[in-house]
C-alpha cells in the first residue's frame, strides 16, 4: 500500500478499522531504545529535559496514586509532541521523580487522544504502535460517540493521564497560540460529571505543557541553507538569491509564492489588501476549488469547520468505510469507478493542505537581532508554503538539527469548582476556562519567564 500522505493515490482502499486501545508492556521494553534512536535522528532531538519539574511530577503522583484524574493538555506547534512527551514519561519521568525524592506509585503511562485519519496516512507503524500504547482515536468531522466514550471511560477511570492537544491540530507557531480548541474543556467537565455520577467525585485536573527547542551549533548554517532553497524554488535570480538583510529576503519569497497561488485560484493581487486578507481570500478559494472536485457543497461554517468536514469526505474516499479487504462484491467497472474518486480526493486534498497550513502563516518575518529560534521557525514555515503550493504536506517539513527539547509544565486548571456553573451555562463556563487556559499557556512561552518552581 502506498503512504497516501507522500505520493497520489491511484486506488481506493478498504477503510482501516482501530484495533482496542491498549497498554502493552512489551512493545514499551522493545521501543526503549529505538524511541531515542527515532527522536535523535527524526526530530533532531539532542537533549530532552523537564523545566518545572515540581508541577509536572505531582500532577503524575496524584493521577497514578489514585488521588484525581489529570489531562495533559499540550501544545502542538512542531508536531512530534506526543513523541518526546511519550518517550520522556514512560523512560525518563520516573528516574527524575526518584531524584526529587518522589517516588510515583506505578510506571508512568500517558494515553494520547488523536485524529483517526493518523491510521490511515501514518502507514503500519502507526496502526502497531499507537493502539498498543494506549492511545485512544476519535473523528474531528463526524459525531463518533464510541471515540468520545473511549476517551471519557480512559479519564475516569484512570490511573493514567489523558493527553489532548487543545489547538486541535499541529499549529507551526511556538511563541504564540493562534487557536484553541474548546474540546479539552468539554471533555473534562464531562469527566467531572462523569465521576460524581458514579460516585466517585475526584478532582479532574488539567496539566497543560508545552515544549521549546533550543538550537546548536550549525543551526544557524542549516537555516540559510533552506532560505536558500526556497529562493531558488521561488525562481529568485542568483543576484537577488541571499542579497539583502533577513527580512527582506523573506518578504521576497513569501510575496513570490502567494502571488503563484493567487494565479492559480484566478484571485487579482490587491496591494491595497493587507498580507492577512490576502491570505483570507486564498484559503477560501483554496477550499471552493476542493469542494469543487470532491463534487460537494460542504459545510459553510467557519474556516475549520469546513476544512475538517472536506478532509473527511477526501479520506472517506480513499479509504471507504465499510469496504472490507478482499471483498469482490463489485464489478470491475464498479472498482475502476472508486480508485477514480480516490485519485480525485487525493489532488483534492492538495487544496486542503494549502488551506491548512497557510491559515496560521500570519506572523511578521523576523529580523536579523531576533531569537535564533524565531528566525528558524519562520524559514521552515516558508517552505512549508512553497511545499504546500507545489502540492506537499506536513511529512515533507523540513527540519533544522541539531536542537534541545525542554518541557515545561504550567499550573493544573481544577475543573470540579466549574461543574456547578457549567450546569447552568456551558458556553460562558468553557470560555472562561479557555481563556485561562490561553493566559497559562502565554505565560510558559514568554520568552525568559518562568513558570513555576524551577527544578
Amino acid at each position: 500500500m502506498k503512504r497516501p500522505r507522500y505520493t497520489p493515490v491511484t486506488k481506493a482502499y478498504p477503510d482501516i478499522k482501530a484495533p482496542a486501545s491498549k497498554i502493552s508492556g512489551m512493545l514499551i521494553v522493545t521501543l526503549r531504545f529505538a524511541a531515542r534512536v527515532y527522536l535523535a535522528s527524526f526530530v533532531g532531538a539532542a537533549k530532552i529535559r523537564l523545566e518545572t519539574q515540581s508541577l509536572f511530577i505531582h500532577a503524575f503522583r496524584r493521577s497514578l496514586g489514585g488521588e484525581s484524574r489529570c489531562i495533559v493538555a499540550f501544545r502542538h506547534p512542531y508536531g512530534f509532541e506526543p513523541q518526546i512527551l511519550t518517550w520522556f514519561v514512560l523512560y525518563k519521568l520516573k528516574r527524575t521523580a526518584a531524584l526529587r525524592g518522589i517516588r510515583l506509585p506505578s510506571r508512568p503511562r500517558l494515553r494520547f487522544v488523536y485524529g483517526y485519519e493518523v491510521l490511515r496516512w501514518g502507514g503500519l507503524a502507526a496502526r502497531i504502535v499507537m493502539p498498543r500504547l494506549g492511545a485512544l482515536p476519535v473523528h474531528h468531522a463526524k459525531l463518533d460517540s464510541k471515540g468520545l466514550a473511549g476517551i471519557y471511560a480512559a479519564i475516569a477511570e484512570g490511573p493514567y493521564p489523558v493527553g489532548i492537544a487543545p489547538e486541535g491540530q499541529v499549529s507551526y507557531s511556538a511563541r504564540g497560540t493562534p487557536r484553541l480548541e474548546p474540546g479539552v474543556i468539554r471533555i473534562g467537565l464531562g469527566a467531572v460529571k462523569q465521576l460524581n455520577d458514579m460516585g466517585t467525585p475526584l478532582p479532574v485536573e488539567i496539566l497543560p505543557v508545552a515544549i521549546r527547542l533550543t538550537y546548536g551549533k550549525g543551526a544557524a548554517r542549516g537555516m540559510e541553507g533552506l532560505l536558500r532553497k526556497v529562493e531558488k524554488l521561488c525562481g529568485l535570480d542568483r543576484e537577488k538569491s541571499g542579497e539583502g538583510d533577513l527580512r527582506s529576503r523573506l518578504l521576497r519569497c513569501r510575496e513570490a509564492i502567494l502571488r503563484l497561488n493567487e494565479a492559480r485560484y484566478g484571485i487579482a493581487s490587491d496591494p491595497g489588501l493587507s498580507w492577512e486578507e490576502r491570505l483570507a481570500v486564498l484559503l477560501t478559494a483554496a477550499l471552493d476549488r476542493c469542494a469543487g472536485i470532491l463534487g460537494v457543497r460542504g459545510s459553510q461554517n467557519e474556516h475549520f469547520s469546513r476544512m475538517y468536514y472536506l478532509r473527511q469526505v477526501c479520506w472517506d474516499r480513499i479509504f471507504v468505510p465499510g469496504k472490507e479487504a478482499g471483498e469482490k462484491k463489485e464489478t470491475a467497472l464498479e472498482r475502476a469507478a472508486e480508485d477514480l474518486r480516490a485519485g480525485e480526493a487525493w489532488h483534492a486534498a492538495r487544496h486542503i493542505e494549502i488551506a491548512d497550513f497557510t491559515w496560521y502563516f500570519r506572523d511578521p518575518p523576523p529580523g536579523e537581532r531576533s531569537p535564533l529560534d524565531m528566525k528558524i521557525e519562520y524559514v521552515q514555515n516558508l517552505w512549508d508554503f512553497a511545499n504546500r503550493t507545489m502540492g506537499g504536506a506536513y511529512a515533507n517539513r523540513v527540519n533544522i538539527h541539531p536542537r534541545s527539547v525542554t518541557i515545561h509544565a504550567g499550573p493544573v486548571i481544577s475543573l470540579n469548582a466549574a461543574l456547578e456553573e457549567y450546569r447552568r451555562d456551558r458556553k460562558e463556563t468553557v470560555r472562561k476556562l479557555l481563556s485561562r487556559l490561553q493566559e497559562v499557556y502565554t505565560d510558559m512561552i514568554a520568552p525568559q519567564t518562568p513558570t513555576g518552581p524551577r527544578p
